[in-house]
């Protein structure tokens, strides 16, 4: 088994009053703890609540983390257990130009992502964990070339693709990612499946706890990967919600042939 967690925990300087990061940083490593799973993918996370979680998490190791980082810097980190070796890892700009700070035309903040292909024992799995911006045409963009830079890494390996994209299952980028391309031999295949059918259930909240928000979250998955399991996770922790955004989390087994959405 497998288990993985997307979770925006929310820009670390926000001036976001009682829900703050000082006030809720316990909550979020209380979580992470209690749900302990093999790989977790933040997004929004501030240098110092990198090192937070690295120092109330030390069973954790982590990509991502881009340094050295302008004060306001956002990255998008992978912690996944120390059983898991990280064998390659690939961070890169969603932009035209991947390897330099930079951004999509249309893009309000200059996104990541980053890719790692991890072992453990002889079972491996390629986790990516991204923000997309909130443009249409960026996130189509965007979209791409995850799938462009992903084809770098083993095709028959399971992959997990993971984040916040600013956009529904309704949304072009989702269905850049999710289908395969048709009589385009150019554009790298797709061929991801959604951890949830409809109705998605809403990950986004605004610390209010209601969860009729838009599903933004996605934890998606292919290759030989069964689906054991999912849900989003909607309660306080120590009295607070640890985000505006509630995280979502999947259990799958591990094993030969296509990837199947069929939990148990």
């Amino acid at each position: 088994m497998i288990s993985v967690m997307t979770f925006n925990i929310r820009f670390g300087l926000a001036d976001d009053g009682m829900h703050s990061w000082e006030h809720r940083k316990a909550a979020v490593a209380s979580l992470l703890r209690q749900e302990n799973p093999d790989f977790i993918a933040v997004q929004e996370v501030n240098d110092f609540q990198a090192d937070f979680l690295r120092e109330r998490l030390p069973e954790y190791g982590s990509i991502g983390q881009r340094r050295p980082a302008a004060a306001r810097w956002q990255s998008n980190v992978i912690l996944h257990r120390r059983g898991w070796k990280c064998l390659r890892e690939d961070f890169f700009f969603l932009s035209r130009t991947p390897s330099v700070p930079s951004r999509f035309a249309g893009s309000r903040w200059p996104r990541q992502c980053i890719i790692g292909h991890f072992r453990r024992n002889r079972r491996h799995v390629i986790c990516v964990n991204t923000h997309l911006d909130f443009d249409e045409t960026v996130q189509i963009r965007s979209a791409r070339l995850i799938l462009e830079r992903l084809q770098r890494f083993p095709a028959k390996e399971p992959a997990i693709l993971m984040g916040d994209f600013n956009a529904t299952p309704d949304d072009l980028c989702y269905r850049v990612l999710t289908q395969e391309a048709e009589n385009e031999e150019s554009r790298p295949k797709a061929g991801f499946v959604n951890v949830f059918s409809p109705p998605y259930p809403g990950t986004y909240h605004e610390f209010s706890g209601k969860t009729g928000g838009e599903p933004i979250d996605w934890i998606l998955f292919r290759g030989p990967l069964r689906l054991r399991g999912a849900d989003v996770l909607t309660h306080r922790v120590e009295g607070k919600y640890p985000s505006d955004h509630f995280p979502v989390r999947a259990v799958f087994e591990m094993g030969d042939g296509e990837c199947s959405a069929k939990s148990a």
